[in-house]
């Protein structure tokens, strides 16, 4: 609650608000005094000049807290792991830091539960986010001065029946197999241009290429380059060639015939429509179709960092892509920053 006093009595206390200095002679329009500013003796005549007779005074009740109290609860509430902020609050808000590399996770829905209380907010980046170390990645205010407990008591059970709203997660350095195939590729009719494509993508996040096989459009032979890979280490194994609905592209055969499930065949993502996810004994697989080829961004760019991070993608995640999933094809590739993936 505030309490209005007058501004000789106001001496040792707390400025609740800005106070705005508007000066004819000189031009200035600005912040005269800082929310926050204890009042002193020598600020009451310019106090008085501004046309400020009264103050108020901030009497907190029980049931209420300071929107800085307020802040740090929510930010508490909200951050998970592989996130900081700071305990210095500013006007009731706290900014998100990742503490590492890696992908930002957000319980959207949680996210928009929390918004809809009305005195709180929180505002993102996107959900499968790529962050690096002291980004900043996330804000959460209180919004009023003064906001009662039961607000911050129902944001705080949001994030307790969800999770947390935010967290980054790391993505492990995995070994990585590829097979190549197609009978023109392997029988040298034409040079592949898959794997280096491939190899830069996947070093790119700090993850080693352990084999490279190269395969012909044939089932028994992809089947067995798929369990070299695996008998070689591969935490990931890529496909590529073969994901067409040509009777001659047999890759997902030879994935099926290892006894992996294939969780999803055909994507809501232009480029990438092809696209194969499946899972051997928690080993991704994942079918690269011949867009790689030529566009710099394609699903595959879209899955792989969560594949990474650990998520076991199905048909759902997939599905969900096709919002935010067209690729407008620009002649100058600016991803990520534009809405390409970021839709889900």
């Amino acid at each position: 609650m505030l309490k209005k006093i007058k501004v000789e009595d106001a001496i040792g206390t707390m400025l609740v608000h800005d106070i705005t200095e508007v000066n004819l002679n000189s031009g200035f329009k600005g912040r005269a005094f800082k929310k926050g500013h204890i009042i002193t003796t020598k600020d009451v005549h310019k106090l008085l000049n501004l046309g400020k007779e009264n103050l108020y005074v901030l009497e907190i009740a029980e049931d209420e807290l300071h929107e800085n109290n307020a802040a740090l609860l929510l930010a508490r509430a909200i951050a998970g792991k592989g996130i900081y902020f700071s305990d210095e609050v500013s006007e009731g808000k706290i900014n998100f830091y990742s503490s590492g590399n890696g992908l930002l996770r957000v319980k959207v829905k949680a996210l928009e539960n929390l918004n809809l209380l009305g005195e709180v907010m929180c505002a993102t980046r996107h959900n499968n986010t790529l962050v690096k170390k002291n980004e900043l990645i996330a804000s959460t205010r209180a919004i009023p001065l003064i906001i009662k407990k039961k607000v911050v008591d129902a944001a705080v059970k949001i994030t307790l029946n969800s999770g947390k709203v935010l967290e980054v997660l790391p993505l492990p350095s995995l070994k990585v197999g590829i097979i190549i195939t197609g009978n023109e590729v392997y029988k040298g009719r034409i040079k592949d241009g898959f794997e280096p494509i491939i190899r830069k993508k996947i070093n790119s996040f700090g993850c080693k290429v352990t084999k490279v096989i190269f395969a012909p459009d044939n089932i028994e032979i992809i089947a067995n380059g798929l369990n070299d890979l695996m008998q070689s280490g591969a935490q990931l194994i890529i496909t590529t060639g073969g994901m067409s609905v040509d009777p001659d592209d047999v890759t997902r055969q030879g994935i099926e015939k290892i006894g992996a499930k294939i969780e999803a065949y055909g994507s809501s993502v232009l480029p990438g429509a092809m696209f194969l996810v499946a899972y051997i004994n928690d080993i991704p697989i994942l079918g690269v179709p011949a867009a790689a080829l030529h566009y710099k961004i394609t699903v595959f760019d879209l899955i792989l960092p969560r594949v990474l991070a650990g998520e076991k993608i199905g048909r759902s995640e997939i599905a969900k892509l096709g919002h935010g999933g067209l690729c407008k094809d620009c002649r100058k590739c600016v991803y990520p920053l534009c809405y390409f993936g970021k839709g889900s």
